[in-house]
């Protein structure tokens, strides 16, 4: 069994290492890491307990529906917006300029800050303050490094948020005594989950922060050691999802080069969006590629079907 486990671990970290090289060789990086960017901060809502999909994001990104929940009525314990926001921000002092021009190109699309304004004020109130504790604790220098060096910060910042917990709530009953009730659970996991895919670049387990990496169940189990086999597991599976969409990426886009197009056609950057972002709306599309809004009804009419998202 133990013979297995290191067999494992060695084929999983030379699946991560393949990914991670060809990050930084590929002309699709910009693409798979805009989308391993949604990817990631939908793991994170269903860690909030706001569970939705990707393409849910990709609506709101494009312009065709308010963030995912939003109009539902339900009674969440965060707003999506929230999440997103506070999971992307994590990039903002990013020094890979690949990962900041995704950023970037998100925000000019879609400002999350604004977003989260609007539909998640009293979450960035709640939840901010905690976030930006954890953040900073995160970036300390691990010990030990790899997996169970960020398994044992994982426990180490799950302890700072213990220490944030409300107080409990006195409750007076009909018959005139008082019961203090501790307060209703909100979990924080995800707060925590936001740090690992620089946990791991932290740890030299990736050269690049992939934000799709989160690896944290909803729960933790009972030690550090048992985390970083979950977590193994988890960065396993994860890595190999993404080399496909990275190999279905660079297809698409070998594809778009091949057809008929000028040197001066905007159509072959407008498939790398597409690809990032589907269903842009033609105001984002002129924002972006710096044409008329009617040159980008004309470029989008083109693109049609044969985009493979």
């Amino acid at each position: 069994m133990k013979h297995a486990r290191i067999g494992h671990f060695d084929d999983t970290m030379l699946l991560l290492g393949r990914l991670d090289g060809r990050l930084h060789s590929s002309t699709c990086a910009d693409i798979f890491l805009a989308r391993s960017r949604l990817e990631g901060a939908v793991a994170l809502a269903g860690l909030a307990g706001v569970p939705i999909d990707v393409r849910s994001l990709q609506d709101w990104i494009a312009g065709r529906s308010p963030p995912p929940r939003a109009p539902e009525g339900l009674n969440d314990p965060i707003s999506v917006a929230a999440v997103f926001h506070l999971a992307i921000s994590r990039d903002e002092d990013t020094r890979d300029p690949v990962l900041r021009a995704t950023l970037n190109v998100l925000r000019s699309v879609l400002d999350d800050r604004i977003e989260a304004e609007a539909y998640g004020r009293d979450d960035l109130a709640h939840f901010g303050p905690m976030w930006r504790t954890i953040r900073e604790a995160a970036d300390a220098p691990l010990s030990p490094p790899g997996l169970f060096g960020i398994a044992k910060r994982v426990f180490e910042l799950s302890a700072l948020t213990e220490t944030g917990q409300e107080a409990g709530y006195e409750v007076v009953t009909i018959d005139g005594r008082s019961w203090d009730l501790p307060p209703r659970a909100r979990d924080r996991n995800w707060l925590i989950a936001t740090t690992v895919p620089r946990l791991l670049q932290q740890a030299r387990l990736t050269t690049r922060v992939i934000p799709s990496l989160i690896l944290l169940p909803k729960f933790l189990p009972p030690s550090p050691a048992s985390l970083a086999e979950t977590m193994m597991t988890a960065l396993h599976k994860a890595v190999d999802s993404a080399l496909l969409d990275l190999d279905r990426i660079e297809r698409s886009i070998a594809a778009a080069r091949s057809s008929d197009v000028t040197k001066r056609s905007k159509a072959p950057l407008l498939s790398r969006l597409l690809m990032s972002y589907p269903g842009l709306q033609p105001r984002a599309v002129a924002t972006l590629l710096n044409v008329t809004p009617q040159g980008a009804r004309k470029l989008l009419a083109s693109a049609g079907e044969r985009m493979i998202v």
